[in-house]
This record gives C-alpha cells, sequence and structure tokens, in this order.
C-alpha cells in the first residue's frame, strides 16, 4: 500500500462517501487511488473555493467533517478563502492539498505554495507529511482536530512523493488519539455551574443569547427543552438561526445592527444575560462596554479563547453545550419570568420598524417572508453575503429546517456551492439559495457543477444591478459618491438557465411573487428564479 492508498482508506474508515476537489499533477496519485475504491465519490468542482465551501455546505447539515481535496500552488491558495471561512464559522472540514515533491520544498519550483505558513491563522491545525507511514495517523488525528471542542477546517499538505511511497508498516487504524495539549474541555466546572444557577435564581429578567455554537454543539433540542422547562426568554445571533422556530412564544428575534430592534430592547431591558456558543462581535453588540456594566453576563463556550473575547463575562463558563445544559435541566432552578415574559411582548408590540421599502418591483421584506413561509417545513435555506443576507437573516420564518450563511467572514460567492453540498449531504431536502446578483457572479461557474451531477438546487437570485450593501455604504457615508459598484444587467439568467438546462422563473411585482414562487418551489429539476428590487431599498 502507497501513502495515496493509505490515504484513501482513512477517509473510507471515517466513513467519507463523497468529497469535493479538483485534480493536478501533485495530487495525481491519491486520484488514482481514488479511481479504485467504489465506496467513495467525488464531486469535481469549477474552482477550489467552491470545493471548500461545498464541503462547509455537506459538514454543516451532516453535522461530521468533510472534505475538499485540491492540487498544489495556485490550487491550494485558491482554497484558502473558504478555509478562512470555515475557520470564521467553527465549521469541520479536512483539507487536502497536494505538495511538490518533498526534495523541492523551499526552492520556489514550479506550482510551490507553503500552505501551512499561508494558512497558520485560518486553520484549527495543519500538517506537512513528510512520511507515509504516519498518514494513518495524521489522518485520524486531523478528523478528530476537526470535530472535537470549537470545530473547524484541518490542513493535511502531502507531497507527491510520499504519496506514492510504499509503507513499511502495515496499515493501522485503530489506535486511540491521545493528543498531548489538545484536550477539549466538555463538562462545566462544578464551581462555576454552581454560580451559574444562582445566578440564574436571582435574576428577574433572564435572557439567553444563543449563536451558532449551540447548532454546531447539537445543542437545539436542549436548549429548547431548557428554556420551555423554566420558562426563559431567548434571542439568537445571525449563526445562531434555528435554535427556535420563529413562533415559538419564547422567541424573540435576532439581536445586533442588521436584527430587530425588539431583540436588541431586550437585551438591554435584561438583568442576566445567557451567552451560549457566540463571541458576540460589532455586529451583535456595537457597545460592549456599555452593555457589561448595565448586565450581568454568563458567557458559555466549548472554546476557552471565545469566552470574553468581545463582551467581558461576570460568570465565565467553559464547556459543551450539551453537557452544561443537561446539568441545568436537572438543577435546582426556580424563576419566575412571568412579568419579564409580558414585558417582552409590550415591548415586541410596541417596537416599531421606521424602514420604508420601494412598492416598485418586489419588496425584499415581503420577498423572503413568502418565501421562507412557502417552503418545506424542514427545508435548508442557504443565504449568501451583502444584502440579501440581512434581509434573510432578519425576516427569514424558521420551522424546523435549516439556515446556512457565513456570518464570520462574510464572503460573497458562498450560497451556491455550499448549497451543492447541502443537496449532496441529503438529497431528500429542499434547499434553496439566496443571493444577490453580485455574489451570484463570484461562484456561477458552479452551474456546471450543478447540471453535471443532475443536483436540483433552487438559485433565487435578488437583483438590484448594483453591489447592493455596498451602495448603501457610500450612500449614507460618502453622499451618494458611488463607485465602482454597479453591475448593470448582466447577465442573461434566461440565457444562463438554458445553457445549464435549468428551468427559469421571474418576478418583478409584489402581486406575481407568490406565484412564481409556487412554481418556482414546485419544480423538480435544478432552476433559478430573478426577483428585481429597487436598488434604494436598503437594510437600516
Amino acid at each position: 500500500m502507497n501513502g495515496a492508498e493509505a490515504m484513501v482508506k482513512c477517509l473510507e474508515a471515517e466513513g467519507i462517501t463523497k468529497i469535493f476537489g479538483i485534480p493536478g499533477v501533485a495530487i495525481a496519485p491519491f486520484y488514482e487511488a481514488l479511481y479504485n475504491t467504489d465506496k467513495i465519490e467525488h464531486i469535481l468542482v469549477r474552482q477550489e473555493q467552491a470545493a471548500g465551501h461545498a464541503a462547509s455546505g455537506y459538514a454543516r447539515i451532516t453535522r461530521k467533517p468533510a472534505v475538499c481535496v485540491t492540487s498544489s500552488g495556485p490550487g491550494a491558495t485558491n482554497l484558502i478563502t473558504a478555509l478562512a471561512t470555515a475557520y470564521a464559522d467553527s465549521i469541520p472540514m479536512v483539507a487536502i492539498t497536494g505538495q511538490v515533491k518533498s526534495s523541492l520544498l523551499g526552492r520556489d519550483v514550479f506550482q510551490e505554495a507553503d500552505m501551512r505558513g499561508a494558512t497558520a491563522s485560518f486553520v484549527k491545525h495543519s500538517y506537512l507529511v513528510k512520511n507515509a507511514d504516519e498518514i494513518p495517523t495524521i489522518m485520524k488525528e486531523a478528523f478528530y482536530i476537526a470535530s472535537t471542542g470549537r470545530k473547524g477546517p484541518v490542513l493535511i499538505d502531502i507531497p507527491c512523493d510520499v504519496q506514492l511511497t510504499e509503507l513499511r508498516k502495515s496499515f493501522d487504524y485503530s489506535k486511540e488519539i491521545n493528543m498531548r495539549g489538545y484536550k477539549p474541555s466538555i463538562k462545566g466546572n462544578s464551581q462555576q455551574m454552581a454560580k451559574v444557577i444562582k445566578a440564574i435564581n436571582n435574576a428577574k429578567r433572564p435572557l439567553i443569547c444563543a449563536g451558532g455554537g449551540v447548532i454546531l454543539g447539537n445543542g437545539e433540542k436542549i436548549v429548547r427543552e431548557f428554556c420551555e422547562k423554566f420558562n426563559i426568554p431567548l434571542v439568537h445571533t445571525m449563526m445562531g438561526i434555528g435554535v427556535l422556530p420563529k413562533k415559538h412564544p419564547l422567541y424573540f428575534g435576532m439581536l445586533g445592527n442588521n436584527g430587530k430592534p425588539y431583540a436588541n430592547r431586550a437585551v438591554n431591558n435584561s438583568d442576566l444575560l445567557i451567552v451560549v456558543g457566540a463571541r458576540i462581535a460589532d455586529r451583535a453588540v456595537a457597545r460592549p462596554e456599555h452593555l457589561e456594566k448595565q448586565v450581568n453576563i454568563i458567557h458559555i463556550d466549548i472554546d476557552t479563547a471565545e469566552i470574553g473575547k468581545n463582551l467581558g463575562p461576570t460568570i465565565p463558563l467553559v464547556g459543551d453545550v450539551k453537557d452544561v445544559f443537561a446539568s441545568l435541566l436537572e438543577a435546582d432552578i426556580k424563576v419566575d419570568t412571568a412579568a419579564w415574559i409580558e414585558k417582552l411582548k409590550e415591548i415586541k408590540t410596541t417596537t416599531v420598524d421606521s424602514r420604508v421599502f420601494s412598492e416598485k418591483m418586489v419588496n425584499p421584506i415581503e420577498l423572503v417572508q413568502t418565501l421562507s413561509e412557502k417552503m418545506d417545513d424542514d427545508a435548508v435555506y442557504v443565504a449568501d453575503v451583502g444584502q440579501n443576507q440581512l434581509w434573510s437573516a432578519d425576516n427569514y420564518i424558521m420551522k424546523e429546517g435549516r439556515f446556512l450563511t457565513t456570518g464570520g467572514m462574510g464572503t460573497m460567492g458562498y450560497s451556491i456551492p455550499a448549497g451543492v453540498g447541502a443537496k449532496v449531504a441529503d438529497p431528500t431536502k429542499q434547499v434553496v439559495v439566496v443571493c444577490g446578483d453580485g455574489s451570484f457572479q463570484m461562484s456561477m461557474f458552479e452551474l456546471a457543477t450543478i447540471a453535471v451531477n443532475k443536483i436540483p438546487l433552487k438559485i433565487l437570485v435578488v437583483r438590484n444591478q448594483f453591489l447592493g450593501l455596498v451602495r448603501e455604504h457610500q450612500a449614507k457615508t460618502y453622499e451618494h459618491h458611488y463607485s465602482g459598484v454597479q453591475l448593470y444587467d448582466f447577465p442573461r439568467y434566461d440565457k444562463l438557465s438554458e445553457a445549464y438546462d435549468m428551468d427559469y422563473f421571474y418576478a418583478d411585482s409584489n402581486e406575481t411573487l407568490g406565484a412564481e414562487l409556487d412554481r418556482f418551489l414546485a419544480c423538480t429539476n435544478a432552476a433559478i428564479m430573478v426577483c428585481d428590487v429597487d436598488y434604494n431599498n436598503y437594510t437600516q
């Protein structure tokens, strides 16, 4: 068995059945080994960044590490943005990149790139494989690191000669992982737990703020049980969409500068904010130093480094969301929140959304609400970045499905390949991608991947012929000096749909929107729907 064959054997042992990538000479031995197995399907993307985003979408639906593969040089460097995106959003992923021969490393030969150095701040860990006999250990460690603690991408950079080298030792993938210096803390410290319980019992107006870590830790169900048992309301960050359905009586919206004003008022009126699986960055709380002074804060996260990064906690607690809340469910907690819930309902009904949206063409708020209401209860909604993301996050009607987007890095072009990964992960789920005409053009090459693999993905383009969020910023900050933001009316989406054997739908008014969405969602083929919106519609 050579190194490449050992790599494939490791992937099989991990239960990997799908990988996303693009071959090249430096990774060709691995592809030869892949050719000789019928247990793993390779999905050829059209650009390496898309391989990483597709793996991200796949991982988020399966809740297990996904795999992407590229060759050396530009093939590997094209993947960096996807790795940075996955790292910022804590997505478990193993990225395999081919590398030049070991004897040529450091000589600046053709298509050599120092991937370990280039990705040092964007991966949870990285390996440069120098010995074929180390492949089983490295692969097992990579999957372990990616899927434990705060999840994230792990890079394995492997020279082509190592892939061809015969293993001297017998292949063994059964050894237990015991990594010195890497011991993720799962159970909350008992003394800190006691402080948390006491703080909840002393609170009159407790409020949970759920982040993406709740979903990544498979903690939605248990957090929901906690809220319901003790009648504690919940708000969330953008990445925390999905912890509670939108119509749940304890749900009080998304906080932040692009969230619901009543959610922000709820935070400011609380006396105990329980932050779970969120770093609370600038988009969630603009002035954390003010909030720290007026509200007691419990910060629960599996990653010590995330606690207090942006918002200083009164009580920090490191632990896995499921373990922590399993303990809290059994704790002696007695808190009366009836008056607090009534106060929140009053806040919600008296908060007025002062935004005015043009009735020319399609109202983006009505678009997102109508679309998500019409989607299957367990459907997957994949939002890109820009105005479309903020309208989506603010107005998406969460039922029992999933809302995928990129929060930490805000990477345009994420949604189409991520949607591909999500649909491949679970073909039974309805998957709808929502993007702007700017972000669509950053990954429209993946329409070929959709066509060749017959993936019935639905793509809805919110078109205003501008890079909308940048234009909005220029309007407010630079006195309407619009520079480099106009997209005009290209491409011709009807022609693109025809070119890639996709169905095409179009709406340019609220009156035609509902019926056209019904047709769009009912079609069984891959489809593109364009909704024209006024470029003067803003997010705030």
